[in-house]
């Protein structure tokens, strides 16, 4: 699988919809996880809606709590669209 990355100048331009605070792009050990719970079927993104498709990458909120993924090198900067994570980790299922 390839990791999609975008470019870290443009990641400091964007900012959390939700709380306006900092993002960083994930790193890939945490798309990584977060795929093998897809696969699983163990991941809803905010709005309730399970994911069925593996990501490429994604942007981490600064307090490590939420999940915006990057689709065709977009990224989801909506809110229904994020991943709630527990400290950088998926919630325990």
């Amino acid at each position: 699988m390839k990791v999609q990355m975008i470019r870290e100048e443009l990641a400091r331009l964007l900012v959390c919809p939700e709380k306006r605070t900092a993002l960083s792009v994930a790193d890939a050990a945490l798309v990584a996880r977060l795929n093998r719970e897809i696969a699983a079927g163990r991941v809803k993104n905010r709005a309730g809606q399970p994911l069925e498709k593996q990501l490429t990458g994604g942007l981490v909120r600064a307090d490590g709590k939420v999940f915006y993924p990057i689709v065709d090198e977009i990224p989801m900067m909506l809110i229904d669209e994020s991943i709630l994570l527990e400290d950088g980790e998926l919630p325990a299922a």
